[in-house]
């Protein structure tokens, strides 16, 4: 295997989204057209663009995907001389994100500030270019949460509870197993589209990597004393009805749950009123 050295490029003045995440000659992130996107305000639902938008303090709950997609992000230095120094402020927190590029990866180094017991969760909800014959590489045997989304897969149906919306919280604990088929169906295959939706979440799982033919795509995330898990929306044309898509998303995150309204760890800021951490994007290739 190769570096494959990684390029970053984002949107501060609409979420700071990023719109870019590329390296060899291929494009990672995956786009859809969605006018609307540019238009959004706090508390509207969420315009599914592709990229990779930054989800805080929840993912599924209130607000729809968070409170820091739907928001400008401003420069963080006083002078502008630093446009990768972005930061977004809410009513009830601030969140601060500074990206590099460093040899051949691209780091992301954020830090929360809130009052002390603010619990949340936070997610880089990455959405994936990727062919049917892609799949996820994590631990085997990583505790792994079920959401299912849509119908059940052709070989079976999914364990309840199904048929989970994404517009509210799960009332009930959703099915566990472990990795990669905590359901009975092998959920790190990203294809062929077989007309499923479902979410997962890997708990405790703070690295993984994206197989797609020669290349390869690792998450890594750091962060003290919080915990650390990765999510996969895997929509291989399941949702949204009646036209589904197709859209990957692998979404490393701190929490173990889609909203904090769950029965799941979720982050916590502690009495010094900040959390800190860093997410690390590399990419290798075959030779």
């Amino acid at each position: 295997m190769v570096t494959v050295p990684l390029t970053a490029r984002w949107d501060a003045g609409h979420g700071g989204r990023w719109t870019s995440l590329s390296g060899g000659g291929r494009e990672w992130l995956w786009h859809r057209p969605a006018p609307g996107r540019h238009t959004v305000r706090p508390g509207d639902p969420f315009v599914d663009a592709g990229g990779l938008e930054e989800c805080l303090p929840t993912v599924r709950g209130r607000p729809d995907h968070g409170a820091v997609w739907s928001r400008p992000w401003r420069p963080d230095t006083p002078d502008h001389g630093d446009p990768a120094a972005l930061v977004v402020e809410t009513p009830g927190f601030v969140l601060r994100r500074h990206i590099e590029h460093r040899a051949g990866a691209v780091v992301a180094d954020y830090r929360l500030s809130a009052p002390a017991g603010f619990r949340f969760v936070w997610a880089a909800h990455a959405l994936l270019d990727l062919s049917p014959a892609a799949r996820l590489d994590a631990p085997a045997g990583t505790r792994t949460r079920v959401y299912p989304d849509a119908d059940p897969p052709a070989d079976g149906p999914w364990p309840a509870p199904a048929g989970i919306p994404l517009d509210r919280p799960d009332p009930d604990p959703p099915a566990e197993g472990p990795w990669p088929a905590p359901a009975g169906t092998p959920l790190d295959r990203l294809g062929p589209d077989d007309g499923t939706a479902v979410g997962a979440i890997l708990v405790g799982c703070a690295r993984s990597t994206v197989v797609d033919g020669a290349d390869r795509l690792t998450f890594a995330l750091e962060c003290d004393g919080q915990p650390l898990s990765t999510a996969l929306w895997r929509n291989l044309r399941g949702w949204p009805a009646p036209e589904p898509y197709r859209s990957i998303g692998v979404e490393p995150m701190l929490g173990a749950a889609f909203d904090v309204a769950e029965d799941a760890p979720v982050a916590v800021v502690p009495a010094g009123g900040a959390v800190a951490w860093r997410l690390t994007l590399t990419a290798e290739r075959a030779r």
